[in-house]
């Protein structure tokens, strides 16, 4: 089956910009989530840290 898929793969011409654009977008995106974490605000993370702990939060989900 591998022997198979291999021989398919390689005759498709330009089947190896395939591998690198999916290495480039998953580069970018934790590139992008880096600098993200890096610039967002304390006050904004201590918020969203607090949610699952909120009381008034668990109180609307239970009705």
């Amino acid at each position: 089956m591998l022997k198979f898929v291999k021989g398919y793969m390689e005759s498709i011409d330009g089947i190896a910009t395939y591998p690198m654009l999916s290495l480039l977008i998953f580069f970018i995106f934790f590139v992008v989530l880096f600098a993200w974490v890096f610039t967002a605000s304390k006050e904004y993370i201590k918020e969203v840290s607090e949610l699952p702990l909120d009381q008034t939060n668990q109180q609307n989900i239970e009705l």
